[in-house]
């Protein structure tokens, strides 16, 4: 399902007291892609990306808003139909946890979009989505998702939101709050279902080094304007650019510009093993 943003502008509040969140954002994500949207607090991240299911309706005469086969801005649009194919993954996704059981919890976004499923068919969705997250469906499909750990109920959350089988996800802070070692497993565990069922992943963040290390493609939004898309090589080899939009540089990014001052130059992707690989190549392939 490709994404196609034209135009896109959105206020909140009064009209004497308006405040425009994007402006005239013009956007096209492909089909397949791991993209990245970053920009400082308050640039419009999260607005442009809750477009995208429609938990933010396009304003009258604001833009379009089309992905796949839905045009949101229709006014027969079938948000449930759209919903079941891009799941949304808000920042700390545990919070979202209600029911009495893990199972329970993930049935009930399955049960909302496909309600004519069996029983036993749920079961096998709900079954296989908890298992691709990582988690023993047998040992916590009875337990309160509450009296799971912290990286546990993160997986469970996620786990409700796939179940429908998403051709997109969208995912607002998906490491935050994680440690080295739940940001490295979140991660795999991302390009595991862009591997499988999940077409395209859009990931919003302010972590540079997630962004640099895994998207495909970078849109970068500042004061509700888009300035920039591009690979990360293009978006974050523009130190002057980057410190302008009020962000940081990859680990990559950096070490690559403190080379370059001393007259080393290296031809990187910006992923930890481009960078190592065009170091390599930079010292004439000594290691």
């Amino acid at each position: 399902m490709q994404v196609k943003i034209e135009n896109l502008s959105y206020s909140y509040g009064s009209k004497k007291l308006k405040v425009k969140a994007v402006n005239d954002i013009c956007l096209e994500i492909k089909e397949g892609e791991f993209f990245g949207v970053v920009g400082h607090t308050g640039s419009g991240k999260s607005t442009l990306i809750q477009h995208l299911n429609g938990l933010i309706k396009v304003q009258k005469d604001s833009g379009k808003v089309i992905v796949g086969e839905y045009d949101l801005t229709d006014k027969k649009c079938d948000f449930k139909g759209l919903r079941a194919k891009v799941g949304m993954v808000f920042q700390y996704p545990e919070y979202q946890l209600f029911a009495e059981t893990v199972f329970e919890d993930v049935k009930f976004g399955l049960k909302n979009f496909y309600p004519n499923l069996t029983e036993k068919e749920m079961e096998e969705r709900i079954k296989k989505a908890v298992e691709t997250v990582g988690l023993d469906y047998e040992k916590i499909k009875e337990k309160s998702p509450f009296e799971l750990s912290g990286g546990q109920k993160r997986r469970v959350a996620i786990a409700g939101v796939i179940v429908s089988r998403p051709e997109v996800l969208v995912l607002d802070e998906p490491v935050a709050g994680l440690d080295p070692t739940g940001k490295r497993e979140f991660v795999s565990l991302l390009h595991a279902l862009h591997n499988d069922f999940v077409k395209t992943i859009i990931i919003v963040s302010h972590d540079m080094n997630l962004i640099a290390e895994n998207c495909d493609r970078v849109a970068v939004l500042n004061k509700g304007n888009l300035v920039k898309v591009g690979t990360p090589k293009e978006v974050f080899m523009d130190k002057v650019k980057v410190e302008e939009w009020g962000l940081e540089l990859p680990s990559t990014a950096y070490l690559t510009e403190k080379l370059r001052e001393k007259g080393i130059e290296i031809d990187s992707d910006l992923t930890i093993k481009g960078f190592i690989d065009g170091y390599i190549r930079a010292k004439g392939g000594e290691k």
